[in-house]
């Protein structure tokens, strides 16, 4: 009898891997159905319940084409925790800064700052979610030398109060040589 319940056991672990090989197979297909979709450049109109890897490469397609405004809007609808979601409020981010340095060097360089602003929030949720994020990190630190943080009121140690005791007087046990 022990025979036989190892051998049912035996079939239903091939039984599992070959429907864990299937459905692999499967997503392996759609998989490459995307990436033919992407390298062909015949991406489909927007599509909300389209694959996010589809929407981000709608979304760079666009960006590299100039499409800037259209590039954002579809960026901002990816982010989200995942790696794709990551990539496009990276990419955005990026996008952000390089309108800020265009028109910072252009006619109107006081409107850069709210685009370098945006681009410096996009690499600080990055580096909140990732903290060893590099990219992230040189891309904000150069925005930041782009247009510098204001100095903070908080980052200043507080001045004493007057009339404030001090902490040799209020210590215990703590004698400080007198008699």
């Amino acid at each position: 009898m022990k025979r036989r319940t190892l051998l049912k056991l035996a079939w239903a672990a091939l039984a599992l891997l070959g429907v864990a090989a299937a459905l692999d197979g499967a997503r392996l297909v759609g998989d490459e159905r995307i990436n033919a979709q992407i390298a062909s450049g015949a991406l489909p109109p927007e599509d909300p319940d389209a694959p996010a890897e589809l929407r981000f490469a709608q979304a760079y397609a666009q960006a590299a084409s100039g499409a800037a405004e259209a590039a954002l809007t579809r960026y901002g609808a990816l982010h989200a925790d995942t790696p794709v979601g990551q990539a496009a409020r990276y990419n955005g981010a990026n996008l952000l800064l390089r309108q800020g340095i265009a028109l910072r060097a252009g006619a109107q360089p006081g409107q850069a700052l709210a685009l370098v602003e945006l681009a410096k929030e996009g690499y600080r949720e990055l580096l909140r979610h990732d903290a060893d994020d590099w990219a992230a990190r040189y891309n904000l630190e150069r925005a930041q030398r782009l247009v510098a943080d204001p100095e903070g009121e908080d980052e200043e140690p507080p001045a004493a109060r007057r009339g404030a005791e001090r902490a040799a007087t209020t210590m215990r046990g703590y004698a400080p040589g007198l008699p």
